[in-house]
């Protein structure tokens, strides 16, 4: 007996770095099943993949048996639900190679920093099956024989919304990956933001912690759950107000965790959502007097940003080959640097 699902994320397991998985495929093993390695198991179930493939996606934890990752030689028993799930959502087709242009912040023969900007999709998935960053990845390493963009155990470490700009981190190796991975996950690296967001956050500086989960009254958003809520995860936001003007604040984002939305969640719950953040309502006249005139403002902030203002700076970790101590930055992006500047100008 098998049972296919297409792209299910799965609230109760994340991967190394704390992103949430999906599940592709799931088979239950027949009453009567005799022991069988769990990978000529699925050799035999997925007749489209070969069994190195498959070997492959257990080294890299994307096997599960009844909820636990496996390794290939794990002999599967009767009534076992063997998953094999994914930190992207499913898609039907290969990863097609395009040619869209990276911002190159680094790279060397293990790992690879990117600054992406808003707009484009980190991993393809429902809705977005091409002009992705993965898309984009695969025609980089086009001519290396090392790197296969289908490969689980290669890849984005971590990743950012589609309308967030910033740094991102791709390993090259299976090792970079697996270490690259524990230094998320043991919330070692450092990652730092900018925000702005409406109204002036009291105190200034502060520490935000609450449980992250899929918001129960809204699939797409995510919510700040109750502590004894299961399916909420430790989250910890770390802020710091730099600069602020009328109606809005320039704010300084590190994050001790990272879990989805966890700024854009976290600061809204402080009553504070991101300007232009249309998911968590920061795309309304928050602060002020709703005039003609400051309304038309508005909208032309909107337009000059059209999207949250979000944006990923900072972005440290420990060299997995040679165990330097690494930092990046990008700057602000030309859309974020004229929405403040057109902010500025209202202040003064």
């Amino acid at each position: 007996m098998s049972e296919e699902i297409s792209a299910i994320e799965l609230p109760e397991l994340t991967d190394a770095s704390g992103n949430p998985l999906y599940e592709h495929f799931r088979f239950v093993a027949d009453r009567g099943q005799e022991l069988l390695r769990v990978d000529k198991f699925l050799v035999i179930r997925m007749q489209n993949s070969s069994r190195n493939r498959i070997q492959q996606a257990a080294e890299a934890g994307c096997i599960l048996v009844n909820g636990q990752p496996v390794k290939s030689n794990y002999r599967v028993k009767p009534l076992d639900v063997v998953q094999i799930v994914m930190d992207r959502p499913r898609y039907e087709n290969e990863i097609i190679p395009e040619d869209i242009p990276l911002d190159i912040v680094y790279e060397d023969d293990t790992v690879m920093v990117v600054n992406k900007p808003a707009g484009l999709v980190v991993h393809p998935g429902h809705g977005n099956y091409s002009g992705t960053l993965v898309n984009a990845l695969a025609w980089h390493f086009r001519d290396n024989k090392n790197y296969d963009v289908n490969d689980p155990r290669l890849g984005l470490v971590h990743r950012i919304d589609k309308d967030t700009s910033g740094l991102l981190v791709i390993a090259k190796t299976p090792e970079a990956k697996t270490d690259l991975g524990k230094q998320f996950f043991d919330k070692t690296t450092k990652r730092e933001y900018r925000a702005l967001v409406w109204g002036q956050p009291s105190p200034a500086n502060g520490r935000i912690e609450g449980n992250i989960g899929r918001n129960p009254k809204d699939r797409l958003q995510m919510a700040v759950l109750p502590p004894d809520d299961p399916t909420g995860k430790h989250a910890v936001t770390h802020y710091e107000t730099l600069e602020t003007f009328t109606h809005v604040s320039l704010v300084k984002c590190v994050l001790e965790t990272g879990r989805t939305h966890q700024i854009r969640v976290h600061m809204m719950t402080k009553g504070h959502p991101l300007f232009n953040d249309a998911r968590y309502g920061g795309d309304k006249v928050l602060r002020g007097v709703p005039s003609g005139t400051y309304k038309r403002f508005i909208d032309g902030c909107f337009e000059a940003c059209p999207r949250q203002a979000l944006h990923a700076m900072t972005l440290g970790f420990r060299h997995p080959k040679t165990g330097e101590e690494m930092f990046f930055t990008a700057p602000l992006p030309p859309d974020m640097e004229a929405l403040l500047e057109k902010w500025r100008r209202l202040a003064n």
